[in-house]
């Protein structure tokens, strides 16, 4: 398969509106990309019914899956109980070199069994993570891990550095990515003992190593990737979002309170737009999972087709960035090292 003609693998079986919206979302990305080609996963009638008369749907096709997991199951035993799952099949795609990536908003956990399952971790990582992007003021900062990994060993938190800092020179082109850990002060002294142990770590790898950073950090463009645990991180990501969404919807109501804030708020329009669709998760796009084998992307469960676009365009910058994340990203003999 060529790069420049990325071939992405859809769970459209998955997430809280799924297939109307993952079909919808498909082939609004097809309309912004002309060379992108998408596999659908899932019930064939239902997405034959969702694609009538879409004229992208020639860059479509169908592979059936038999069952689909749901949001609350145990995603372990999921994936092993329904081999013909739509987020099994759609990794399936990708290991069998059908697809350059595949994409899911359902369940998290099982998406990332699959991808283990079927794709395996790459030479020297322990456990894999999620990487979530953040908007900064300057473009984008990592988080690694938003939930994959709730408890995790100092090892990993280094493992998840170098991951992070793989990815974002790989996909984001920046030579040399400034790496951060989240703690709870910039000194060394700071932290609890699985930061500390980290931090001595990462400070012997060969990376661009900025030491502790602070959760005023995320958002203001100091690092390129900021390391936490699993737990953290997921509360970090969730947390961002829940302000955003509260921020936005008082500018509404303070906008429309009456004729000097209407007016107001039309002389700020496109400022207000620009803001908001910094702030807007479903802008943000899919979260690549480091550590396996393969190009696989997390997205929402709330989804919309709006989100399921953003995602398979950063699946599809990521396929053409030749992110070649199914090789080793730590040298042979610090790769030992880490393991755990």
């Amino acid at each position: 398969m060529s790069a420049i003609d990325p071939a992405v693998a859809v769970d459209a079986m998955g997430g809280d509106r799924a297939p109307e919206e993952l079909v919808a979302g498909s082939l609004q990305a097809l309309r912004h990309d002309a060379h992108l080609r998408l596999v659908l996963v899932g019930e064939r009638s239902r997405l034959q019914g969702a694609l009538q008369g879409a004229a992208e749907s020639e860059r479509i096709s169908l592979e059936e899956a038999d069952s689909t997991i749901p949001m609350d199951a145990h995603p372990a035993q999921a994936v092993r109980a329904q081999p013909r799952s739509s987020i099994s099949v759609a990794v399936d795609l990708v290991a069998d070199g059908r697809a350059d990536a595949c994409f899911s908003a359902g369940n998290s956990g099982a998406t990332m069994a699959a991808a283990l399952l079927r794709l395996r971790r790459q030479p020297g990582v322990a456990r894999p993570a999620i990487a979530t992007p953040l908007p900064t003021p300057a473009g984008t900062t990592m988080l690694v891990d938003a939930g994959a990994q709730v408890e995790c060993r100092p090892e990993w938190l280094a493992q998840f550095s170098a991951m992070g800092s793989s990815y974002v020179r790989a996909v984001l082109g920046i030579d040399r990515p400034r790496v951060g850990l989240l703690s709870n002060g910039e000194e060394s002294s700071k932290g609890n003992s699985l930061v500390q142990a980290a931090h001595s770590l990462i400070s012997q790898m060969d990376l661009n190593y900025v030491g502790p950073v602070e959760g005023g950090d995320l958002l203001s463009g100091r690092v390129d990737v900021v390391v936490c645990d699993g737990f953290v991180g997921n509360l970090v990501l969730k947390t961002a979002e829940g302000v955003a969404e509260t921020i936005m919807a008082a500018l509404r109501r303070e906008a429309g309170a009456d004729l000097r804030s209407r007016l107001g708020a039309a002389l700020l329009l496109p400022g207000l737009r620009r803001m908001r669709d910094r702030l807007d998760w479903r802008q943000v796009g899919g979260a690549p999972l480091l550590g396996v084998r393969g190009l696989v992307f997390i997205g929402h469960g709330r989804s919309d087709a709006e989100a399921v676009a953003s995602a398979l365009r950063v699946a599809a910058q990521a396929v053409r960035a030749g992110a070649n994340l199914s090789a080793g990203l730590l040298p042979p003999a610090k790769a030992e090292s880490l393991e755990g």
